[in-house]
């Protein structure tokens, strides 16, 4: 079974799931999300499938692979700066969402707070959405950010880690 979001890869709104059709035909059937909940406005899925004819070049340019090699370059550093920075990131290399460990409930308002002073958004995420002691900040990288806002926000993002102690890979203390 494979799950994904239209929201911040395509511009849109929902998401899929990919199984079996015995699965899909469950799914449709037993999960209150698709019995209760409007299906996607036709401009949603043009905007998705539009999302999809440039990635793929139908478009006749090269502007979606430019884009993915942007996507998966600033992915890619972002991770691997926060990591040396010693900051526990959850997900993999090539993902643009990058998941940062707070663990501490207490500095999920304390980090957003810091973040938004110097100008950063960022979503923090606490419970119940997950366990109360996973609490986590979660960075989204695009293809439309430069090298010099990553350094900058890096530049934030490691002072705030100094005030939080959230250097937690080098440290169980921060």
């Amino acid at each position: 079974v494979m799950m994904g979001t239209f929201t911040k890869s395509f511009g849109g709104m929902g998401g899929y799931i990919a199984a079996s059709k015995e699965v899909v035909a469950f799914l449709r059937s037993e999960c209150k999300g698709s019995t209760f909940h409007n299906s996607l406005s036709p401009v949603v899925c043009q905007q998705v499938i539009s999302a999809f004819r440039v990635i793929n070049g139908e478009d006749g340019s090269t502007r979606g692979q430019e884009k993915l090699t942007a996507l998966r370059d600033n992915s890619n550093y972002m991770r691997m700066k926060l990591t040396d920075m010693g900051l526990h990131v959850l997900g993999n290399y090539d993902s643009p969402i990058m998941p940062v460990m707070l663990y501490n409930p207490t500095k999920i308002a304390a980090f957003s707070r810091e973040c938004f002073k110097r100008g950063l958004a960022v979503v923090v995420v606490g419970f119940p959405a997950v366990p109360i002691l996973m609490s986590r900040a979660r960075f989204c990288i695009s293809a439309g950010h430069t090298r010099k806002d990553l350094d900058r926000a890096l530049c934030e993002i490691d002072e705030i880690a100094d005030i939080l102690k959230l250097r937690y890979v080098r440290s169980t203390l921060g």
